[in-house]
């Protein structure tokens, strides 16, 4: 069920051979996401179990969800970017049936993250899914 972005990274990560590769692709990734706006920085919008700073702005049209993200950390910024193209425009009500933990573990994340940063991910997922599923 996954997006053809994150197709995208995942053929993309199937290609590179070595973690090192990968992680600079990571980042990459977050330097080539525009950044989020000064004024939506705020307590409101900041995922709370991240190890860094980490901010995701929800954007909703036309029945369909999206993001903005940002964080104080270049990986950090790339796992947003990644987590961006799993679940940019997929329809609001198919936003919790995405499973991100397959779909992430499809790049070998799981096993290649500090704990901290795999807590930071699934912080974000589930604001996401509460964002998404929100009445």
């Amino acid at each position: 069920m996954a997006t053809p972005a994150f197709e995208e990274i995942a053929e993309t990560f199937d290609f590179l051979d070595d973690w090192e590769d990968r992680y600079r692709h990571v980042i990459e990734l977050g330097k080539a996401m525009p950044p989020l706006a000064e004024e939506f920085k705020v307590p409101a919008l900041k995922v709370d179990g991240c190890a860094s700073q980490v901010w995701l702005r929800p954007v909703v049209a036309d029945g369909r969800f999206d993001f903005q993200g940002d964080s104080d950390a270049m990986i950090v910024r790339g796992l947003i970017a990644i987590l961006h193209a799993l679940y940019a425009g997929v329809p609001l009500d198919q936003v919790a049936a995405v499973d991100a933990p397959a779909e992430l573990a499809r790049l070998g994340l799981n096993d290649h993250l500090s704990a901290q940063r795999s807590n930071g991910v699934r912080a974000m997922v589930e604001r996401i899914r509460a964002t998404a599923t929100a009445p």
